[in-house]
């Protein structure tokens, strides 16, 4: 059965699971075109000069100047990045940055769980000064540099946190704890969701009751853990019929599905549409 096409890191002297690359050596002069595909490392694009568009997980976003790209493992996306374009890619894994601490943890899943963060010149200003930093110390590799990158990274997401900050947001008046268990259930569905579908098993691998679990949903989305789960198997089933040639069925045995015609009537019930004429009409 075919596979969602997967890009892998493959720079020439990579060795430590951490590349940056300036945009202009990138580009090289030329418009950069990426088909619909998905990685296996987390991916931070900024642009300081930008034009394109970004189609990540099926959003559209216009490529503007001072916009920050944030994707990660599981995820698909598509780009289209005009020559001129000016900035840095970074790819890194997760055996290169993990953080352990509990608040740097918490800090990188809520910017890893925000894809698109346009900025304004000054706020963009504060960004780029780390990546120039990382990006200096992976190219001179100094002493220790692989320590500095890794500090300059948690600097870099900390600042992103501020600088993306909604404060009219519903859920940022949420308490830490429910934001902190609701980052971890988001992280839990993108690991899990192929095999695993109830409130009460997320619930458990939380240490929470399903009736806390859904709370915290509620309290900071408005939405049940229901509702959650839902959303991410429709997401991951529009992966696979965009990203693939896989028939329906084949689709269905890959999400967790026995019952074709079940998971037929989900997805048209949660879409208005066959996963067929979805196909048919988005492709």
């Amino acid at each position: 059965m075919e596979k969602i096409p997967v890009r892998q890191m493959a720079e020439p002297d990579f060795s430590d699971s951490f590349t940056i690359r300036d945009m202009d050596s990138l580009l090289s002069g030329k418009d950069l075109v990426q088909e619909l595909h998905r990685h296996d490392f987390f991916l931070i694009l900024a642009l300081e000069k930008g034009e394109g568009e970004h189609i990540i997980d099926f959003i559209p976003y216009a490529i503007n100047n001072y916009t920050v790209f944030f994707i990660r493992p599981g995820q698909v996306h598509q780009l289209t990045l005009k020559n001129a374009s000016k900035g840095y890619l970074m790819q890194f894994k997760t055996d290169f940055y993990a953080p352990r601490e509990k608040t740097a943890h918490q800090i990188f899943l809520k910017v890893s769980n925000k894809n698109y963060c346009p900025l304004n010149a000054e706020k963009f200003r504060k960004i780029f000064s780390f990546l120039t930093c990382i990006f200096r110390e992976y190219t001179h590799k100094q002493e220790r540099y692989q320590d500095a990158i890794k500090a300059n990274l948690e600097l870099l997401f900390i600042e992103l946190v501020r600088q993306s900050q909604e404060p009219n947001r519903i859920h940022t008046q949420s308490h830490p704890y429910a934001q902190e268990r609701l980052e971890a259930l988001l992280q839990l569905l993108q690991q899990h969701i192929t095999t695993t579908k109830k409130v009460t098993q997320y619930a458990d691998m939380l240490h929470l009751t399903a009736y806390q679990l859904n709370s915290i949903t509620k309290e900071t989305l408005n939405k049940t853990c229901s509702d959650l789960i839902n959303e991410h198997i429709i997401l991951e089933a529009k992966r696979h019929l965009l990203a693939t040639s896989n028939q329906v069925n084949q689709i269905a045995y890959e999400l967790g599905y026995e019952d074709v015609s079940y998971f037929i009537r989900f997805f048209k019930k949660h879409t208005g549409y066959s996963p067929e004429t979805f196909r048919q009409n988005f492709k």
